[in-house]
């Protein structure tokens, strides 16, 4: 797997949802998506940018466990919070209101693993990094 291209593609995907989101509340003059669209472009689109650009600039070892745990977490945990939060925020399945608090919060968490991890990687790949 390359890591820069799977997270880039899938960065540019988020930006074009949050582009449309925002898009489709410009013109319904809506705002009730406005904390599902911000968190789609600075999560999905820039987040997940930011680390292709790490992973290009520094090319770490396609052998570590720590970066395969950092991409998945932060692909499944972007996906997680934000469908979390429209779940949570828009309510389409009014009479689950358990489950879309529950999916919300696991999404956050696997997402604040995925930046616990991408945290510990600078440090422990440091050597990897140029002065």
């Amino acid at each position: 797997m390359n890591r820069t291209r799977f997270l880039l593609r899938t960065a540019a995907i988020y930006g074009l949802i949050g582009a449309f989101i925002g898009s489709h509340m410009a013109g319904a003059g809506s705002y009730i998506y406005r904390s599902v669209h911000a968190h789609i472009l600075v999560v999905g689109w820039l987040s997940l940018f930011a680390f292709s650009v790490y992973y290009k600039l520094f090319p770490i070892p396609k052998q570590s466990k720590l970066a395969f745990l950092h991409v998945w977490t932060a692909f499944l945990g972007s996906i997680g919070l934000t469908a979390g939060m429209w779940f949570y925020y828009v309510q389409p399945f009014p009479e689950a209101d358990l489950f879309n608090m529950i999916f919300f919060i696991i999404g956050g968490t696997i997402l604040l693993i995925s930046f616990i991890l991408f945290a510990i990687m600078t440090f422990v790949h440091g050597k990897y990094i140029q002065e």
